[in-house]
């Protein structure tokens, strides 16, 4: 899961590390920091705005780690879903009833849909539907594209993944 955090430091030598080192301890993978030393909060305190990578499991141990370090704590948001891509679906989407299209990735637990762009010009015409999933990691997106091209055949609908280009 990614964490976005703001902390506030005491103007101190080694409260930086003091910040860092139980989100290391716990196996988090830190991803940004940004340390605004010039700036101060109400209470005197210098705001540090963390981005970092952690077990959902261990983010009560990390934030316990924290207070009792003396780190002030003034915002957490944990995002489970970190990954994200879009597919566009082809065919009578509606009248395969896209809900339960949707909920063949929705209840993967580890995959959601989040965003549906729907076009369907006439009742008895083809539709075209772009989907954005997330999902807790790239394998996982994966899985779920590959479970919405199954359900997607059993429907008779196309699925138009998006092209990726690796270069060595």
């Amino acid at each position: 899961m990614r964490v976005s955090m703001d902390i506030e430091l005491k103007d101190t030598p080694g409260q930086l590390l003091c910040a860092l080192t139980p989100i290391s301890e716990l196996r988090g993978n830190l991803k940004s920091i940004v340390h605004h030393h010039e700036e101060r909060t109400p209470r005197g305190t210098i705001p540090v705005q963390l981005v970092f990578e952690a077990e959902p499991d261990n983010l009560d141990a990390i934030i316990d780690k924290l207070k009792k370090n003396g780190i002030g704590i003034s915002r957490v948001d944990e995002k489970r879903l970190i990954e994200e891509g879009a597919v566009i679906l082809i065919g009578h989407i509606v009248h395969t009833d896209i809900q339960d299209t949707i909920n063949s990735i929705d209840r993967t637990g580890y995959a959601e849909v989040v965003d549906i762009s729907l076009s369907m010009p006439h009742i008895n015409t083809t539709s075209s539907a772009s989907l954005k999933i997330c999902a807790v990691g790239i394998k996982e997106l994966h899985e779920a594209i590959s479970i919405l091209k199954n359900v997607a055949e059993k429907k008779d609908l196309l699925v138009v993944e998006p092209i990726r280009a690796e270069f060595s």
